[in-house]
């Protein structure tokens, strides 16, 4: 729920939660004080007749006796002058906090309760002044009212004679003060239930979000990048929540890249140093023999040109491949995407390694296994030096006299599979999942001895995936190695385009027939 719906509902809490809970609880109330005043007084009355007229429970104590006295006065008068009577019916109504007062003429004869009569004697009206109906009656007394119901009649002799029902309001009416008294305390306790829901409520919906991220970004200030957070909401909060959940991810990955740019910084230079001492030790080392009169005869003196010369350029080399390398890794390297027909292009690439090969007594031979009508797309630049670079690599390690180098293609359905394999020395199982990583040889003292960078197969690994294939190898030592990729298949235009752009952002699908 949002935080909008979340005020409106809260609203609505406030407003109509105490208003029926007031009501229920009132309605409770009333109703058990009713039915403890009808069990006491032995009447009956219902609620709504009570809410709209509370002077109807007063009336009704005494109603069913009065309606007795008043039907036998019309009747049968002489009743009212038997005090035995007049007692039993005293008698009945003393359950009900009610008495009698008998007068004939203007003398008492029979007060059925001298202590409060003493109280209204002098406030009871006189005969005929004062016509009581059945659910009727008069006030006397001031503080502590009485209600008075009269009913004249005569006497058989003639006097006139009036018989009152006298009811104490003061013990029926504090029933009717419990049940207000109970309705407030009710009232008071539903607000303080509401307000303590509401609060609660509020509480789990926005207090307790804000404390969570309150402490997840302490946790952030103090450089803890691990602590995550988790809320279960949907409103704006939990949304707030969720992006500071994916800010802190994106910030933790960001930070870890930096760490590795960092480490692969330091590792970087580190190689760079090791790769350039060599050679630059050597040309220190012939230059100072030259200049110390070492190569004091003209074929030393020209094998120690030679070798300057030599190491000069490896230096060279490295630092023309660290170059490509770091642009390659920056995604700063422009690819120029073309299709080409696959076997035409790698009969290109045989033909021209193959005169360098020969020199060096090895052999290249070349097996295609794909359709010759096959077409790929690629940066044939790019590609010829992931070549290059993989059987150069082949040819430093070969570690024999004469060897033999296969490029072979085969179809691995929308791809197409090229392996170049040796017969030299081969890898170890230890150092075969690292001969990718930059700068990695397996020889642990970094012996140079072979020449390169040891930058070739990293470089092929980056471009490889830049063309949306993958890269591997299989070695086994004393056999050979393989060096396997993959290669996309042409397909129509727009197919390759969405796939491209998937692989990499910006690059422009040259089409050439």
């Amino acid at each position: 729920m949002d935080l909008k719906n979340r005020l409106k509902m809260s609203f609505l809490i406030i407003i109509i939660l105490p208003i029926c809970l007031a009501v229920m609880t009132g309605k409770l109330i009333i109703e058990y004080q009713l039915n403890s005043i009808q069990k006491t007084y032995d009447v009956e009355f219902n609620t709504v007749q009570v809410i709209t007229n509370p002077i109807q429970i007063l009336n009704r104590v005494t109603r069913d006796a009065f309606n007795r006295i008043k039907t036998q006065a019309m009747k049968s008068p002489w009743e009212l002058e038997d005090l035995e009577y007049i007692k039993s019916l005293n008698a009945e109504l003393k359950g009900k906090y009610s008495f009698l007062v008998v007068r004939k003429d203007q003398e008492i004869i029979f007060v059925g309760n001298t202590a409060k009569f003493t109280t209204v004697k002098n406030n009871l009206p006189s005969y005929n002044n004062h016509s009581t109906e059945v659910d009727g009656g008069i006030y006397v007394g001031g503080k502590n009212p009485i209600l008075v119901k009269q009913q004249d009649f005569l006497y058989q002799d003639g006097s006139e004679g009036t018989i009152f029902v006298l009811t104490e309001v003061d013990n029926i009416v504090p029933q009717l003060k419990v049940s207000a008294i109970q309705a407030v305390i009710s009232f008071v306790l539903i607000i303080i239930i509401t307000a303590v829901i509401l609060i609660i409520w509020l509480y789990r919906g926005i207090i307790k979000p804000l404390d969570v991220l309150k402490r997840a970004t302490k946790e952030m200030k103090e450089g803890n990048l691990n602590y995550s957070i988790t809320v279960r909401s949907n409103d704006e909060i939990g949304q707030l929540c969720e992006d500071f959940e994916e800010m802190r991810i994106h910030l933790k990955e960001l930070i870890e890249v930096k760490m590795q740019y960092d480490e692969n910084s330091r590792e970087l230079l580190s190689n760079i140093s090791h790769d350039l001492k060599t050679p630059l030790t050597a040309i220190k080392g012939y230059s100072e023999g030259i200049i110390d009169g070492v190569a004091d005869t003209p074929e030393k003196l020209d094998r120690y040109v030679k070798t300057i010369y030599t190491k000069a350029n490896d230096m060279s080399s490295l630092v023309d491949e660290l170059s490509l390398y770091a642009r390659i890794d920056n995604n700063t390297v422009p690819y120029n995407f073309n299709i080409i027909g696959i076997d035409d292009y790698f009969s290109d690439c045989v033909d021209e390694l193959s005169f360098e090969l020969e020199i060096k007594n090895i052999k290249l031979e070349y097996e295609n296994m794909v359709s010759p009508e096959c077409k790929v797309i690629i940066d044939t630049e790019q590609l010829k030096r992931v070549i290059h670079n993989i059987v150069g690599n082949a040819i430093k390690y070969m570690g024999k006299a004469e060897g033999t180098i296969r490029v072979r293609l085969s179809d691995a359905g929308d791809m197409v599979q090229v392996s170049i394999e040796d017969d030299g020395c081969g890898i170890a199982a230890k150092d075969l999942p690292n001969i990718f990583e930059r700068f990695y040889r397996a020889d642990a003292s970094r012996n140079s001895k072979q020449g390169g960078s040891g930058l070739g197969l990293a470089i092929a690994k980056k471009v490889i995936e830049e063309h949306g294939g993958n890269i591997w190898a299989k070695s086994e030592v004393g056999v050979g190695t393989s060096i396997i990729f993959t290669i996309m298949k042409w397909t129509d235009k727009e197919h390759m385009e969405k796939k491209l752009s998937k692989i990499k952002k910006g690059l422009e699908l040259k089409v050439k027939d």
